[in-house]
């Protein structure tokens, strides 16, 4: 037996991990910020086990298309429709027709041949060590750099792909970094967001520019983008490629701005496909999208094509340059929904997150390993169907609590 000591915690310490975050976890639930089970009182506004109502300002549903008619309709029809939540295989061994259609129809929405997988974290889960193994390059491994801020459902795939090549962790956005590694290696791929779950979005133009000289293979998730932004929302990584081709891949999910439930995969090939369909593990085990997860998003579809998607969109962006106007972070100005107040120490975030909560605003507070060790902040996600009235008055309420607390608002 080969006794070779193998390297431990290259990539996670979560002994370390739980040690430095445990207590402000504990806090959070303490307080009433964590482990809440809620009921839908009304679009965007919530009753938890306490009795409270909550205006909901950490949602990832930017467009407030979980509660639209056509998709709850979609839903339940297309279950009642179809007879059964599912086909109880792996889908490249049998799969429902009507799956087959929906990714069809995906395809034509987002123009790229697309797979669905029962969530964004299980398509990376099932490719990003197949990329690393170079069967997307010709059978030579990339050099995998990872964007520091990349979201922990890639992120956490960085020991699965040291499996099969080298693996780098990139600072974040740092494209001379990213450069000299595709000036010295033969074969670089790029894992990163499109925006980011902490705010900001990736720099593609530089992106494109090293892609083209040195043929960096990209991995970008666009989950926060999709649906919110872009013609038929597309996205912010889409639009900005003329055709998918074998050296770009991109992830998103479906139960954010989509409103359905799932996550999709963006190819560029049917090799691609292919491989993913046989190879690709957690993307193609033997659960896949029930039947009114399906219907759902075939009605999304079909809504991303109207003129009612549009004002959706436009509402969203009058929301987020609404609450600009109010509160200036180190989001100012950007089309994503996510903006961050940074607290500092995470103790400060979770009391102004528990004093929100019991005055009726539901947000999180956001503390390692979320974000860096003494970084903490209130994350606040806007939606299309906010009122103005409640966005003021929420903004009014931080700038009171950071002003009692000794804190202020990030810049």
């Amino acid at each position: 037996m080969d006794q070779t000591e193998h390297t431990k915690n290259t990539f996670t310490n979560y002994r370390k991990l739980i040690a430095l975050a445990d207590h402000d976890w504990e806090t959070a639930v303490a307080g009433k910020v964590a482990n809440l089970n809620v009921d839908i009182k009304s679009p965007n506004h919530l009753v938890d086990q306490y009795g409270r109502g909550l205006y909901h300002f950490c949602t990832t549903s930017y467009l407030g298309l979980d509660h639209h008619p056509d998709l709850l309709k979609g839903a339940m029809t297309t279950l009642w429709e179809t007879g059964s939540l599912r086909i109880a295989n792996s889908k490249n061994r049998c799969k429902l027709a009507i799956l087959e259609q929906y990714e069809n129809e995906l395809s034509d929405l987002f123009g790229a041949s697309c797979l669905s997988t029962l969530s964004c974290s299980a398509a990376s889960a099932g490719i990003l060590p197949l990329l690393a193994s170079g069967v997307f390059t010709e059978n030579r491994p990339p050099v995998m750099v990872f964007d520091r801020m990349a979201h922990y459902s890639m992120n956490h795939l960085k020991a699965a792909c040291s499996d099969e090549t080298t693996v780098v962790t990139c600072p974040h956005n740092d494209m001379d970094f990213l450069e000299k590694q595709c000036q010295q290696n033969a074969t670089v791929a790029y894992v990163a967001d499109g925006a980011y779950s902490m705010g900001g979005v990736a720099d593609m133009d530089s992106l494109l520019y090293l892609k083209n000289r040195y043929g960096l293979f990209l991995y970008l998730d666009d989950s926060h983008a999709l649906s919110a932004v872009g013609t038929f929302g597309a996205g912010l990584v889409r639009p900005r490629l003329q055709a998918l081709e074998d050296d770009c891949l991109i992830v998103a999910s479906l139960a954010k701005s989509f409103g359905a439930s799932g996550g999709v995969v963006m190819l560029g090939s049917e090799r691609q496909k292919k491989l993913i369909q046989r190879y690709g593990g957690p993307s193609n085990w033997s659960q896949s999208l029930n039947s009114a997860a399906i219907g759902a998003g075939l009605a999304s579809i079909k809504l991303h094509r109207t003129s009612e998607f549009a004002a959706l969109q436009e509402k969203l962006q009058v929301n987020i340059q609404f609450f600009d106007s109010l509160i200036r972070t180190g989001q100012h100005g950007s089309n994503m929904a996510i903006r961050l107040i940074r607290c500092g120490e995470a103790a400060l975030a979770n009391r102004i997150a528990i004093e929100l909560s019991d005055l009726g605003f539901f947000t999180s507070a956001v503390f390692f390993p979320v974000v860096a060790q003494g970084q903490a902040a209130i994350r606040i996600t806007l939606r299309a169907d906010m009122e103005p009235t409640v966005i003021r008055q929420f903004c009014e309420l931080i700038i009171e609590l950071l002003r009692t607390h000794g804190g202020d608002v990030g810049h």
